[in-house]
């Protein structure tokens, strides 16, 4: 295996294998390229255009058609313009994002059920509360059983701190807390603290005060200090400016609550995939739903902690929210909706972990583990059907969380070199790596509307043997290639993992 690692460039190709023409134009430009190398020719690449030293500078390049010309920018693609050594992530941090939302033994869901699901999904945590009046002696069997860890809220017009607090520490004790979380949704359940009502359409002040007096709570608890708070769902829906949109509000945020009110360690989203203001399923779904900033077209980070998507408070910067902790409490998309079926929802699943992730949040938690019968309206959520019939989506799961299964923390990642010269916006990549040392690249496609890209990987040196999976088809390698140094894979609408 060391042979793969040697510190020496390494490049990954790509064409769109739907355009014949494209795929000519970028064989002219590797051609004149290699003239250029060989003989100095640089003058024919000026003339064109092209830039053949040095970092690519957007270009142009017209293509010719029977009907018309196509100007195709060399923006459309994610550009790493030089090799450089790549830190590989720990494969168990990816891991330990997966969640998934469930009442684990109520509202029809049955612990034994619920036991059996998440040992089969290989989810890592659940999105809980004292909501519903779920036994904590059903989370700890749940932990026992399943090594599934938990984040625990107030939830649905919640407001009892000490109770929350004192079922937590249960779960501390066993080390199965992740966090701790504010309400949910308050726009759509309102609370009563201290005998004033406030969120949805009333004044949020209220709101305001309970997450403040959780937050200090939680800091001010020996056993609990330590752990993260999250922040209510939704504040985007604020009708006053009580600064919910911040983490801690900042010195001249003009906010109803003062400067220095602290909130949370972690921004909370519900950046469901899908939106009224963004209809159907468009390449880059869960890609673009999972964008820190303002070209997010769900209901994201932007709309609640940038500028708030009701009334317009201003938050952070648009530079800020990138770097800002942040955690998904819900997203998903139900079967049923602009389209998606069944073999759909499973790959946008996939993608979304892994887009989540990529993107920077901590933690993802899709709704829902099993579809609600106690709900009206299109309930198809779920890995689970109301009768725990895994759908495709339990399948997929499954597969990829057990080829990149790992239960040892890394302490340090080792390096890769490889460069991406001309990858196609709805192509992204991901490199982790095992505790057991081999590194897995990760690729994911979000083509939804059809067609492949072809993607040849370049090695340094050659290796001696390299695993492809595909989790669509299941957990064992698709392909085995022996001493190899160019690794062919066609990318659709969703992931591949290459195993080095």
């Amino acid at each position: 295996m060391k042979s793969c690692l040697k510190r020496k460039q390494v490049h990954l190709h790509v064409s769109n294998s739907n355009s014949k023409d494209e795929k000519i134009t970028y064989a002219c430009y590797r051609l004149l390229c290699t003239l250029t190398i060989i003989f100095g020719f640089s003058y024919l690449l000026t003339v064109i255009g092209i830039s053949a030293y040095g970092s690519p500078q957007p270009v142009s390049m017209v293509i010719p058609s029977d009907s018309t010309n196509k100007t195709i920018s060399s923006n459309l693609y994610n550009t790493r313009t030089t090799a450089s050594a790549t830190t590989a992530i720990p494969v168990i941090d990816f891991l330990n994002s997966i969640g998934v939302g469930s009442s684990i033994s109520r509202r029809g869901e049955t612990l034994e059920n619920t036991i059996n699901c998440f040992k089969y999904l290989g989810a890592r945590w659940v999105r809980s509360g004292y909501e519903g009046d779920i036994p904590v002696s059903d989370l700890l069997e749940l932990h026992n059983q399943a090594g599934v860890r938990f984040s625990y809220g107030l939830l649905s017009g919640g407001t009892d701190i000490p109770r929350l607090l004192e079922d937590a520490k249960q779960l501390e004790t066993v080390g199965a807390l992740i966090a701790i979380e504010g309400n949910n949704e308050p726009n759509n359940w309102g609370i009563i603290y201290q005998g004033e009502p406030g969120g949805r359409d009333l004044s949020w002040i209220p709101v305001a005060k309970l997450q403040r007096d959780l937050y200090s709570a939680v800091k001010s608890d020996p056993q609990l200090k330590d752990y993260p708070v999250w922040a209510i769902s939704e504040p985007g829906a604020q009708t006053d400016n009580c600064g919910l949109q911040f983490l801690t509000i900042p010195e001249g945020a003009g906010t109803l609550m003062p400067a220095g009110t602290k909130y949370a360690d972690y921004a909370n989203c519900h950046n469901y995939i899908v939106h009224p203001a963004w209809p159907g399923i468009h390449d880059n779904q869960t890609w673009i739903a999972s964008d820190p900033g303002p070209d997010c077209k769900v209901d994201g980070l932007y709309g609640n902690y940038g500028l708030t998507w009701l009334n317009k408070y201003p938050g952070y910067s648009v530079s800020e929210l990138m770097t800002l902790p942040k955690v998904t409490t819900e997203t998903g998309v139900a079967i049923d909706t602009y389209g998606v079926n069944e073999e759909l929802q499973g790959k946008l699943f996939m993608n979304l972990y892994l887009s989540q992730f990529k993107r920077g949040w901590s933690y993802t938690s899709i709704y829902l583990l099993r579809d609600r019968t106690d709900e009206s309206g299109n309930q198809q959520y779920g890995f689970y059907k109301p009768d725990y019939t895994p759908r495709r989506a339990a399948h997929y799961l499954h597969n990829l969380t057990t080829i990149l299964a790992d239960d040892n923390s890394v302490s340090s990642t080792g390096m890769l070199d490889y460069s991406i010269p001309y990858l196609p916006d709805n192509v992204h990549e991901i490199l982790m790596q095992k505790s057991n040392g081999k590194f897995y690249l990760v690729v994911w496609g979000e083509q939804y509307s059809g067609g492949s890209n072809n993607v040849s990987i370049e090695l340094s040196s050659t290796c001696s043997s390299l695993n492809i999976y595909d989790p669509t088809l299941g957990t064992s390698a698709i392909e085995t290639l022996n001493n190899i140094s160019l690794i062919p894979i066609t990318v659709t609408d969703h992931p591949l993992i290459i195993e080095i």
